[in-house]
């Protein structure tokens, strides 16, 4: 099994490509060890040191660290990696189940617009960060986003929301006033 790496935008996050798929649908942000008890294989990333959050996208797994090189803490979580993949092991435990988005007060056809726009058109670019964007709720004309995966403490993420993300939206969605971090 060959394990590629890359580089996020966010130093302290380095995005892991085993060549298999890691989710099939969705994703999964685990911001500590008992977020992460739902999944084999991102506890056993856990258990690399100084790793403080595990992200699986649908073909990628995005670690963050804290402190130190990566050089060390790389080896430990390829090892964790090919081990779990290696083993035949469900990535997710059976009969696991990950947290469901919130619900918006506006109008579903809003909703399913702005939702639309991200799936279509931004999603798609923050994945080949290591990250991912995830619509939280719609209210008031703000639309609340969760930043996961390498987005998650990057230094540039509030410059992709408030830049990017948030003039692409109001470009399409009139209705969007304002974009803001969950």
């Amino acid at each position: 099994m060959f394990i590629q790496t890359e580089r996020t935008p966010n130093p302290e996050t380095l995005k892991f490509l085993p060549g298999e798929p890691v989710l099939p649908e969705g994703n999964a942000d685990f911001a500590d060890q008992e977020a992460a008890a739902v999944s084999p294989l991102a506890v056993a990333i856990f258990e690399v040191e100084r790793v403080t959050r595990v992200f699986f996208g649908a073909d990628f797994i995005s670690v963050t660290k804290t402190g130190g090189d990566w050089p060390e803490v790389k080896v430990g979580v390829l090892g964790a990696i090919m081990q779990h993949y290696t083993s035949g092991a469900p990535v997710l435990a059976p009969g696991a189940t990950l947290p469901a988005a919130s619900e918006s007060d506006a109008d579903p056809e809003t909703v399913k617009q702005i939702k639309a726009i991200l799936d279509e058109k931004i999603r798609p670019a923050v994945a080949q960060d290591g990250g991912d964007v995830v619509f939280d709720s719609f209210r008031e004309g703000v639309v609340y986003l969760h930043m996961q995966g390498a987005c998650a403490g990057c230094p540039s993420s509030t410059m992709t929301l408030k830049s990017g993300i948030e003039n692409l939206l109001r470009y399409y969605v009139p209705e969007v006033l304002e974009v803001r971090q969950t």
